[in-house]
């Protein structure tokens, strides 16, 4: 994969009403992310996005949902995000790992889906290699299609749940041979599966808080912060089973 250079922005604002539908959501999860645990500093995080044409409709939301995360983490300083999205003919691309997230906001809210087929094993592969080179403390991926061979993806699952990287897949949407495919990447990587639900912005910016909490300290950081969606995610860590 290549670092992607910051394209201009060619996507719409949305309305002004849709900003603000999220508005208490997103504070709140800009507070949880502020009282982070102390835990190891310059944690490592991959945040992996699917960008083709199916997630066109929610796109935006998911953006908006991200991009507050990424507001939030840059905040605290204890955090290293890295960003790969893949969209189109093959097209698959990272970031640079950087603390200061802004830029990756901007990045993330400028890109546009466009037809193609699924990326995740190109994804897989991607943190394979960075967590060869310096750690990498977890996976998040959005995504809501599988148009790959789960036997070959399984494979690397397995391989980042033996290099202590696990992989937290948020499904958008009811598709069941990606929810398949999505739990068994979730097990053998010994991370976590959960809904993406755009329906309910809050819960999500709160597991997505755990996950940055994790990748900060691991489990004893979501032990000391205490929080309900604390416990939700140490239980599915350590039960390996997708709720």
């Amino acid at each position: 994969m290549s670092d992607e250079n910051k394209p201009p922005v060619t996507s719409a604002n949305r309305p002004p009403a849709e900003r603000r539908s999220d508005a208490a959501a997103i504070d709140a999860f800009v507070r949880q992310a502020r009282a982070l645990a102390p835990g190891k500093a310059g944690g490592r995080l991959i945040l992996a996005l699917d960008a083709t044409m199916s997630r066109q409709p929610t796109w935006d939301l998911a953006c908006e949902l991200q991009g507050q995360m990424f507001d939030a983490v840059g905040k605290t300083g204890r955090l290293n995000v890295q960003l790969v999205y893949f969209r189109g003919l093959g097209e698959c691309r990272a970031s640079k790992f950087v603390a200061e997230t802004g830029s990756l906001k901007n990045l993330m809210t400028s890109i546009q889906c466009r037809s193609g087929q699924t990326q995740v094993g190109k994804v897989l592969a991607h943190a394979l290699k960075e967590t060869s080179t310096v750690k990498v403390d977890a996976l998040v991926y959005i995504g809501d299609a599988m148009e790959e061979n789960i036997d070959e993806l399984a494979e690397k699952a397995g391989r980042l749940g033996l290099h202590g990287v696990p992989a937290f897949v948020f499904q958008e949407g009811h598709d069941a041979e990606a929810e398949r495919a999505f739990k068994e990447i979730a097990r053998l990587s010994k991370g976590a599966w959960f809904r993406f639900d755009s329906k309910a912005a809050a819960t999500l910016l709160k597991l997505l808080s755990a996950v940055a909490v994790f990748a900060t300290g691991g489990i004893k950081a979501l032990e000391a912060r205490g929080r309900p969606e604390d416990i939700l995610m140490i239980e599915h860590l350590r039960s390996g089973k997708a709720p």
